[in-house]
């Protein structure tokens, strides 16, 4: 393979990467952007435009334009219900056009295994019949190891995969080597799974979105809404920065803000951030185009370029937030030890986990906030550089087209929350996908769609229960 990364010596290392990225690294915190509009952190990142009225009225109004806001308002309007979709940034500006793209079965937890099959289909459908292109492929993926223990894990979810109709088998030493010709492995094994496949970050939320415009539904962005408007504990619309919308259901698919959403309004929604960082570069033909192996992973982007991450590596700020949920989190911190820092950054003082308050009528944090867009951890990139080296030493002139830093929100057992909130008649959930959101966004927006509509659906959304929290059910904590 003719892949090489032009480096110094080892022991300059670190120092020469992190000066080769000092052209990444912002002047200032671009956390903040207030409300001269919102900035775009990746060039990558396809924008649509917002409709000219502002609407009065809505069935329903969606807050959040990520993959799952985006979806549900597309599947509402594609059953006629009149819809407002209103992001305080733009569509798809935070963690859904900053992840790697999967769109995965293997190794998830059962209790979303019914909801990755479904989104599989529904990809595929949707960029049939929307004529919108998400970027979408089943291109496989394939997971290689050098640990036993590792691999006897792979082997045991087989039986839940099968159980659940998931093709996926294992592979032997030569067949795992045989399929990532050049890595400097000695992979004792691997698996693939033919069905899965990788959609396009910097295309789908924007390509549900504009779907959910052909079907009648209002975008709104650089719109923050600031709070709901409940009457006799029902939702009767949203306070938004340009004025209200009357509406007689509301969706909350704000991602890492939701909790904050949810406590304006008394409402607890155990949610942590871990924040993650992650590279664009150019690479030559010849990798898998979705590869995971201890090392690193590699995803080919749409225009043939790679995203490279660390499984499970990030962040842990220390937050107001955090500290109020720390004793639900902990098991599953516990689990991720290894792999997780700690520390104390500026979402201490503002931010999705910020002990923030502002009035329905006044300024929110979520218009000083318009994209969070946290910097790239420089130790982080260095580190997957290094990684990314090691196991194909070949590479050169790996030209790094840009690198970006996100928050992942978490709840206490991995799994998210798609859920009416019973404590106000109207108000819906849909947040806390864990990293594991954007592969299954078709199918949580498909879900929220039908508990919104009281139509029977599609699939079982008691594991997505927010009650699950509170009510006295055991944590579990699920697959990472």
């Amino acid at each position: 393979m003719a892949f090489s990364v032009k480096l110094q010596n080892p022991p300059c290392l670190e120092r020469n990467l992190l000066r080769r990225f000092a052209i990444l690294k912002p002047k200032a915190s671009r956390t903040e952007t207030h409300a001269k509009g919102p900035q775009i952190m990746s060039p990558s990142l396809r924008t649509i435009d917002s409709d000219e009225i502002f609407p009065q009225t809505a069935d329903v109004v969606v807050i959040g334009g990520g993959i799952v806001g985006a979806s549900t308002a597309y599947y509402l309007a594609k059953d006629g219900v009149s819809v407002a979709l209103v992001e305080k940034g733009v569509v798809g500006g935070e963690q859904s056009s900053r992840n790697w793209g999967w769109c995965r079965q293997q190794n998830r937890d059962e209790r979303e295994l019914p909801m990755a099959g479904l989104s599989l289909r529904l990809w595929e459908q949707f960029q049939t019949e929307s004529g919108h292109d998400a970027g979408f492929r089943r291109c496989g993926l394939l997971y290689a190891t050098e640990d036993p223990q590792q691999l006897a894990g792979w082997e045991k979810w087989q039986e839940t995969g099968h159980r659940f109709g998931v093709d996926t088998r294992m592979l032997s030493a030569k067949e795992t080597r045989d399929r990532t010709a050049g890595a400097h492995r000695n992979w004792i094994g691997g698996v693939h799974c033919v069905d899965d496949g990788t959609a396009e970050p910097a295309l789908a939320a924007p390509a549900f979105a504009l779907a959910a415009r052909d079907k009648g539904a209002n975008i709104q962005q650089n719109c923050a809404v600031r709070g709901l408007d409940i009457s006799n504990g029902t939702v009767r619309g949203v306070y938004t920065e340009k004025g209200l919308i009357r509406a007689r259901a509301v969706v909350c698919a704000g991602g890492a803000w939701a909790s904050m959403f949810c406590r304006h309004h008394g409402i607890s929604f155990p949610q942590a951030c871990i924040r993650s960082s992650a590279l664009r570069t150019t690479l030559s033909n010849g990798l898998p185009p979705a590869f995971y192996n201890p090392e690193c992973a590699f995803t080919q982007r749409h225009d043939g370029s790679y995203t490279l991450a660390i499984s499970g590596k990030g962040q842990l700020e220390i937050t107001p937030q955090g500290i109020r949920y720390a004793k639900a989190f902990l098991p599953i911190f516990i689990k991720r030890l290894k792999a997780i820092e700690l520390g104390i950054g500026r979402s201490f003082f503002s931010g999705p986990e910020s002990l923030a308050r502002w009035k329905s009528d006044g300024i929110s944090p979520f218009e000083k906030n318009r994209i969070l867009d946290p910097a790239p951890n420089k130790r982080t990139i260095a580190e997957l550089i290094r990684r990314a080296r090691s196991l194909y030493p070949e590479i050169e002139n790996m030209d790094i087209l840009e690198s970006w830093g996100s928050y992942i929100d978490s709840t206490p057992d991995a799994v998210p929350v798609i859920s009416p909130v019973w404590q106000i008649n109207g108000f819906y959930l849909s947040a806390g996908f864990s990293g594991h959101g954007f592969g299954i966004g078709p199918a949580a927006g498909l879900l929220g769609a039908e508990l919104v509509t009281n139509k029977t659906p599609s699939l079982d959304p008691a594991p997505f229960s927010l009650d699950r929290f509170s009510d006295g059910s055991k944590i579990k904590v699920g697959a990472l």
